[in-house]
């Protein structure tokens, strides 16, 4: 279990990232057209997964336009945005702000990669929807860089999570 804050109270994740040099879990996620996706769609791109509660939330639409934009140049890269959003949202979402380089992908069909990732809130008015965090991964799967952003309203260290995609 991780403790955050969301403006400044205390609540809970299910559990914690995986490990830097770990392999990432598998996932099961659905995109705008209601196909479903796992790791294995991604295969031989680096990916960075950019978890935030929902796209309806400024620090949420802030944080997904802001990696639009950082990672759009980036040759074999995938932007994996996960949300409790419904694809359909995501979509309108990525239309109206016109983000063109990220995936969105949504838990519309099982919490699973919110338990296995460890960013599941279990408690305070956001529970049963995932915590903010980034995780970067390598070509193979391999967790290069995490971060559970500590304030849930806060926006993830960018630069960080752009520059281990070089390690």
């Amino acid at each position: 279990m991780t403790e955050i804050k969301f403006r400044g109270q205390p609540i809970h994740t299910i559990g914690k990232l995986p490990k830097v040099g770990s392999i990432a879990p598998d996932f099961l996620l659905t995109d705008g057209k209601f196909n479903d996706h796992s790791l294995k769609d991604y295969a031989g791109k680096k990916k960075i997964l950019s978890v935030v509660p929902s796209l309806d939330t400024d620090t949420c639409s802030t944080s997904a336009k802001k990696f639009n934009e950082l990672t759009g140049k980036l040759s074999n890269v995938a932007v994996l945005v996960v949300s409790a959003d419904l694809p359909f949202a995501q979509k309108r979402f990525c239309d109206a702000e016109k983000c063109t380089f990220i995936i969105t992908l949504s838990m519309l069909r099982t919490r699973d990669f919110a338990k296995d990732y460890g960013v599941l809130m279990i408690d305070g008015p956001l529970a049963g929807i995932c915590s903010r965090a980034v995780v970067v991964l390598d070509e193979n799967n391999k967790i290069l860089y995490t971060e559970q952003v500590g304030e849930i309203v806060h926006e993830p260290d960018y630069d960080s999570a752009i520059n281990a995609l070089t390690l």
